[in-house]
């Protein structure tokens, strides 16, 4: 314990901890120096800290996210965590160690000194675990002697009790630090270690063709010879027996790559559309959106497998050039190999040509058919039924005939190059076999090139289909990836506090101020708020009415930092946006939408109320979530369905009624214990009893309520 009290880095020095962590994991940061830190914030508790470190982190430009682990997986976190942040109990002003990592039984602790220190796990675990085991080591020690169990063994068996006692407990403050999904995508490949997995697939590879060429050679050296000796029969068979680990290494690299990177991509677009304005989502339209997430799969797919197809094609192309300038038709079989290349590039650049106009084709009939089915009903009111298909059958049979041309150009790729390399190589061998150049083991081996290419030629192809859709399909994705690296603005650590925490000195000012806001929709030439002013002190109830269209839904945006206003000044506890961040914002002023805007998502009912909160939650935040529910008259709904809180809800789950998404909107936003609520129209779908109950729930536990209704 004494060596790593020596190790713990104080509490002012936390932001210099992350950045060392940092750049010895070879990240580059946002910020150039180590954030301050907030004298006094451990006082305020764990989730102050938190919200502390995690801002701390963001401005940095890495993402500390909290950790909570079974006491039983202690070790195993110390194991995979790094680099992370863990708080050493047991000290008299609070401190942390910073893991950056393990290495077989140790861990590597970057000390205040900024050496790397090596501490074994068992030690490390030990001082983690020690508020939690101290109040029972006396207890167990005793039971351990008035059993008479021997000393040697006290060790194993006090393990075995702790376990068994402690298993239902559960560690945290542990902040694992990772590079957010809107960094470099090569340092998020690089930190996932997916070039060390590619050069692993790359080696295991080329040794499975190694031992498959040497097993063969083996074989036909003593088939030519007219005899077979038992030494090289066994030879023969170990090369084989050495094939099975290798494919099998190299089918589980390979899959783990694949998943790695499929992930990696999937987060990176989700971070992308969580940049993505409300105006930018309206302006595209659902048929788009659909047609860049369909193009999304395909990237991963197409992009993986024919990208793997094209490694293994590569390889083995390789190998036959090796093989066939070693055969009896010499070089000329290897250089009539790469001209064959050569055309197949060009009937392939071909093929990308016809594929990129049918894939603008399908996309934009895509479009046209998904924006036609969300304005259905508008078409059977408005426009005649003569007019309903007018276009479409050209449309279609463009599609037919570009469908038929690319298919014919697939066709030709397909059956031609494998197949006509057969025939070329044959004559490329010829002249050397007719001449009597070469011997029959030169041209077995000139035979066997001449197969090997055939089969990479195989997968050459294959993989060329894959990477013309990918690459394709990346068009139009492409603008959506890049969207997670536009800047923004961050929050810096002096203002992260949790909601609930003032913003003002000792004269508050007001909760929210506006003052002259203009906003304009893209679609619009004129402002759909202008000169708009407002104060929303702390403790006000206010009703915003108004016809529809008239702004009321664009300035709740606003006040949620949702949307950016044009111009005008907009400030919350007397600081501006630039200054509190997106984040800090939103944590202190939430909206429940207006009912289209909002979703159930395909979850426990628990994961929809507390998202917005933590997740996973501690028992006080389930009761938490089930008291509101009860008092926003839900009790009747947890008490229908079987699982309670962990009743699997939404599409592929139990169906809500209107009114109760409406209530489960609210309960959402309520949990988030934000400083200032918004309800847009969230009132309408309920009945007059059920409204007013629902209405004296919210007045008693919003602190400050802002309600939009019509009037």
């Amino acid at each position: 314990m004494e060596a790593l009290n020596t190790l713990a880095w104080p509490m002012g020095r936390l932001g210099e901890a992350i950045m060392v962590l940092a750049r010895l994991r070879g990240w580059r940061l946002r910020g150039l120096e180590a954030p301050v830190y907030q004298e006094g914030l451990e006082q305020e508790g764990t989730e102050a800290l938190g919200v502390w470190l995690e801002a701390a982190a963001t401005w940095l430009g890495v993402e500390a996210e909290p950790v909570e682990v079974p006491y039983a997986e202690v070790e195993s976190l110390v194991r995979r965590a790094g680099p992370a942040l863990l708080r050493l109990p047991g000290l008299e002003k609070p401190g942390f160690l910073a893991l950056l990592g393990s290495q077989g039984r140790r861990a590597l602790l970057v000390g205040p000194d900024l050496a790397v220190h090596r501490i074994t796990l068992a030690v490390l675990c030990t001082a983690l675990c020690y508020a939690v085991e101290a109040p029972l080591m006396a207890e167990v020690a005793q039971v351990l002697a008035a059993v008479g169990v021997p000393r040697q063994r006290r060790a194993r068996a006090q393990r075995a009790i702790l376990d068994e006692r402690l298993s239902a407990k559960r560690l945290g403050d542990c902040w694992v630090l990772r590079l957010p999904a809107d960094a470099s995508f090569w340092q998020l490949l690089r930190q996932a270690h997916m070039p060390r997995r590619l050069l692993g697939l790359l080696g295991a590879h080329t040794s499975q063709y190694v031992c498959w060429l040497l097993a063969w050679w083996l074989l036909g050296r003593g088939a030519l010879q007219g005899h077979l000796e038992s030494a090289w029969l066994v030879a023969w068979g170990l090369l084989l027996v050495t094939l099975i680990p290798l494919r099998l290494w190299s089918t589980w690299v390979q899959s783990r790559l694949t998943l790695g990177v499929g992930g990696l991509l999937k987060a990176r677009l989700l971070a992308s559309v969580l940049r993505l304005t409300p105006e930018e989502m309206r302006h595209q339209g659902a048929g788009q959106f659909l047609g860049q997430v369909l193009e999304a799969e395909a990237v991963e797919a197409l992009a993986l497998s024919g990208g793997m197809l094209g490694l293994l094609a590569g390889i083995e192309l390789a190998m036959a050039t090796v093989v066939l300038g070693t055969g009896a038709g010499g070089w000329l079989q290897g250089c009539l190999l790469l001209g064959w290349l050569g055309l197949t590039g060009a009937l392939g650049w071909h093929y990308f040509q016809q594929r990129r106009s049918w894939t603008v084709a399908r996309l934009a009939m895509t479009h046209a058919l998904i924006e036609g089915m969300v304005g259905h009903r508008t078409r059977l009111a408005q426009e005649s039924p003569n007019t309903w298909h007018a276009g479409e059958d050209q449309d279609l049979a463009a599609y037919h005939a570009m469908s038929h041309r690319l298919d014919r150009t697939a066709a030709w790729l397909t059956a031609l190059i494998p197949r006509g390399w057969l025939c070329v190589g044959l004559l490329g061998l010829a002249p050397a076999v007719v001449a009597g150049r070469g011997t029959a083991a030169t041209v077995a081996i000139g035979v066997g090139g001449i197969l090997l290419a055939y089969a990479a030629c195989q997968k050459f192809v294959t993989g060329l289909g894959h990477l013309a859709g990918a690459i394709l399909a990346w068009h139009q994705v492409a603008p959506l990836f890049a969207a997670a690296e536009r800047p923004q603005v961050m929050t810096p650590p002096a203002h992260a506090m949790p909601p609930g925490e003032p913003l003002g000195g000792a004269s508050e000012p007001p909760l929210l101020e506006a003052h002259a806001l203009v906003f304009h929709h893209r679609t619009r030439s004129a402002p759909v708020l202008q000169g708009c002013s407002l104060q929303i002190w702390a403790g006000d109830r206010l009703l915003l009415e108004g016809p529809s269209g008239g702004g009321k839904s664009t300035l709740a945006s606003l006040l949620t930092g949702l949307r950016q206003p044009e111009s005008g000044l907009l400030l919350l506890g007397g600081l501006d946006m630039p200054t509190l961040g997106p984040a800090g914002w939103r944590r202190r002023v939430v909206a429940a939408p207006q009912f289209h805007d909002n979703h159930v998502f395909a979850a426990p009912l628990a994961f929809n109320l507390l998202m917005g909160r933590r997740w996973p939650p501690h028992p006080e935040d389930l009761a938490a979530a089930e008291t509101l529910c009860r008092a926003l008259d839900l009790g009747p709904l947890l008490d229908r369905m079987p699982g309670g809180l962990w009743q699997m809800i939404g599409e592929t789950g139990w169906q809500l009624s209107h009114g109760e998404r409406s209530r489960l909107y609210i309960a959402r936003a309520l949990l988030q214990g934000a400083a200032m609520l918004i309800l847009d129209e969230s009132f309408a779908a309920l009945d007059p009893a059920t409204l007013h109950r629902v209405q004296q729930c919210v007045l008693a536990h919003a602190p400050t309520l802002l309600v939009i209704a019509h009037p």
